[in-house]
């Protein structure tokens, strides 16, 4: 067995132990808000169930993404991951926006709220989201967006139950039961931002849109430093996965130059831009050269 592989396995361990803890404590806290009235725990119930999803799909995706390339799929299977983080986002953006919807209509059916239950249970769920965002970015987080987003689901969780508990004090001591509609929806808000974050990130690598470590206009000018070059036109720049760049574009060759090192040109945009993929075409000089970019 590679070590990398071995390393996948026991990541996954640990993600398949952070799914069953975060479905078991989703079942203590729907049981806990229906019994203390709290909307705001049933809120980070429904947060903590799609953080067990977040990481199911996570999990799927990078098993998909390590396949080998094929005949049918020639770059690979690596956007699955991109796919998962996508759909991760989304599942955010309705959760989100549907906490915002059950909080609007607590606020105009308010009901009496038993603060211990919220803050007991809550207490229990903070230190599991904890434990869970460390599972998950131990499992590879860093390096990976399709992780990320699970690990961002934890964390936002982790914060959520803070919320909780804060609200569930406020009530004890000052019957501020408002305040449980009020840190649903500061949750609500915080899981629609990343949520957003994460579902444009991931369209734009799917549309092939130019990574922003990329400026066309200066990689443009990089290429037409040498020598050798006149022009360099029909630029396209993308990302397989949020790791791998790819480049492909035209070079006219300046007047009386019948050869050029196209090995400096690739050195420059790895070196400078980690493109470690690139084609490139090259024209002779006075043929005209069609263009889609420039």
């Amino acid at each position: 067995m590679s070590h990398s592989h071995a390393h996948s396995h026991r990541s996954n361990g640990k993600l398949t132990f952070a799914v069953l803890i975060n479905v078991l404590l989703t079942i203590v806290q729907i049981i806990g808000g229906m019994l203390s009235g709290s909307l705001s725990l049933i809120a980070d119930a429904l947060h903590n169930l799609s953080d067990a999803g977040a990481i199911v799909i996570a999990i799927f995706a990078r098993k998909i993404s390590a396949k080998e390339a094929d005949e049918n799929m020639t770059f690979g299977y690596q956007r699955a991951e991109i796919i998962g983080t996508l759909i991760n986002s989304i599942t955010l953006i309705i959760v989100g926006l549907y906490l915002i919807y059950e909080a609007i209509s607590k606020y105009f059916n308010p009901t009496e709220i038993n603060g211990w239950i919220v803050i007991y249970i809550a207490g229990v769920a903070l230190v599991i989201d904890i434990a869970t965002a460390v599972l998950t970015y131990m499992s590879g987080a860093k390096h990976s967006m399709n992780l990320r987003a699970a690990f961002i689901h934890n964390v936002s969780d982790a914060l959520a139950s803070v919320a909780v508990i804060i609200a569930g004090l406020l009530i004890i001591f000052y019957q501020w039961y408002v305040v449980d509609v009020i840190a649903t929806v500061l949750i609500s808000i915080y899981v629609l931002y990343h949520g957003g974050l994460l579902a444009l990130e991931s369209i734009k690598i799917l549309m092939q849109a130019v990574p922003e470590a990329c400026e066309i206009s200066e990689l443009k000018a990089d290429i037409e430093l040498n020598a050798a070059v006149n022009v360099a036109v029909d630029i396209h720049v993308w990302q397989l996965d949020e790791h791998k760049l790819f480049l492909e574009c035209k070079l006219q060759l300046a007047a009386n130059v019948d050869h050029i090192n196209l090995a400096e040109i690739k050195a420059m945009l790895q070196d400078k831009y980690g493109i470690k993929h690139s084609t490139i075409e090259v024209n002779p000089s006075g043929k005209t050269i069609a263009s889609s970019c420039y």
